[in-house]
């Protein structure tokens, strides 16, 4: 019943983090191609109310048209809207599915002994702190040369070697699938505190000036500006570090930081593509279509660089086939169950059942079977961080055992 139970809450926590993650991301993006899709007013009295750019839209039948003011309105509106709850839902939902999936069990799903044998408190206390150390790291950077001159190349370099850093580290010191998800929490972490420790209160202090009637430092408003361009930079690598934890290959390479880097880089490099693209149509840059090109590239790299070996070249017809008793003889469920009952019964066995799974019954496995197969043989992902120590020729064996029971049926 607790699995049950957990695994509900798992999927309700899933489900609640990626409709707010949709709602943050799709604001900021929105915001983005505003800023960028802005033209100077033509109406004479948008431009004597202080209104610096304009966009006419069409969506959903209807015409809109949002302006922005170089300044303070002439009025504060009544009703004001504010978009702070997407981020802070978003970070709230990640980090109780982060805490439920990986700290939780952290001696399953955040260790990997045969790359760290921490203590789980030790573990739980350094994912934690990747956290804390990169935010403090992160803002610090952008506070000391935030606003020199090239500041924002500064600030982007120096950010990018920290995360460089801060990979390598989690992959060599967390089990690969909790270390890509470990960057892309940390980065997450950094968006959302750039919103609730920079961007809402410097758009809180603009209110209460203009509502107090002093004049609007205007530095409140280019650090809350430079946060945001931050976090649209940082979408798109976090949203690959979250989604990595579905495709093994990934992060179960031997040089997994590496893959993790370069990903990350080919989704900013896509991301600045977009970002430019919006005031190019408009005339007031070149082309970025490098950024897009660098970014494809990066991942075709990646694909071809992770290809799995290949395989044996197919016998020419007429001659006889190599022997290869491994690979044809039949697996029977005996020598199966030699193998899960040392694998996998002390998850999916009669005193646990993960996922509500067991797998110690002839009956048991066959209603599984396609699962394990697919688990155990194709995308290697159990034993969890191989904690059980599965052989190569045992997974193998599950593959042949599958195979031989696939052509009977």
């Amino acid at each position: 019943m607790e699995s049950y139970l957990l695994d509900w809450t798992n999927l309700l926590l899933r489900w609640a983090h990626v409709i707010t993650a949709i709602a943050w991301i799709g604001s900021s993006f929105y915001f983005v191609f505003l800023d960028s899709s802005l033209t100077p007013p033509e109406d004479e009295d948008l431009k004597k109310q202080g209104v610096s750019g304009e966009l006419w839209a069409l969506h959903g039948g209807g015409f809109y048209h949002p302006v922005k003011f170089a300044g303070a309105p002439p009025k504060l509106p009544g009703h004001l809207h504010w978009f702070y709850w997407e981020s802070y839902s978003t970070w709230l939902t990640g980090f109780a599915l982060f805490t439920l999936s990986y700290l939780w069990s952290a001696g399953t799903y955040l260790i990997d002994k045969s790359v760290m044998a921490w203590h789980p408190h030790a573990a739980i206390a350094v994912a934690l702190s990747f956290l804390v150390v990169f935010w403090l790291a992160y803002d610090a950077i952008c506070r000391v040369f935030g606003q020199r001159k090239h500041g924002d190349a500064i600030v982007g370099a120096l950010v990018a070697v920290l995360v460089c850093v801060a990979a390598y580290l989690a992959c060599h010191w967390f089990a690969g699938r909790a270390a890509f998800l470990l960057v892309g929490a940390m980065m997450a972490t950094a968006m959302s505190a750039n919103v609730f420790f920079w961007i809402i209160p410097g758009q809180r202090t603009l209110v209460a000036d203009i509502t107090a009637g002093r004049a609007v430092d205007p530095i409140h408003g280019k650090r809350g500006k430079q946060r945001s361009v931050h976090n649209t930079y940082f979408t798109l690598p976090v949203l690959f570090a979250m989604l990595s934890n579905h495709y093994s290959f990934t992060y179960s390479h031997p040089h997994n930081w590496l893959v993790l880097i370069v990903m990350m880089a080919a989704g900013a490099a896509i991301r600045q593509f977009f970002v430019l693209r919006h005031g190019y149509k408009l005339g007031r840059n070149s082309h970025p279509w490098l950024y897009a090109v660098a970014g494809v590239l990066a991942i075709v790299g990646m694909v071809v660089w992770l290809q799995p070996a290949a395989q044996p070249a197919a016998t020419p017809s007429g001659a006889a086939p190599a022997p290869s008793t491994a690979a044809s003889s039949a697996v029977g469920y005996k020598e199966l169950q030699a193998v899960l009952e040392q694998r996998c019964y002390m998850c999916h066995g009669a005193a646990v059942q993960m996922k509500n799974v067991r797998l110690d019954s002839p009956e048991a496995v066959a209603s599984h079977a396609q699962a394990v197969y697919q688990q155990v043989a194709v995308s290697k992902l159990m034993p969890m961080n191989n904690s059980t120590h599965i052989t190569d020729a045992e997974r193998d064996l599950v593959k042949r055992w599958f195979e031989a029971r696939a052509k009977t049926d």
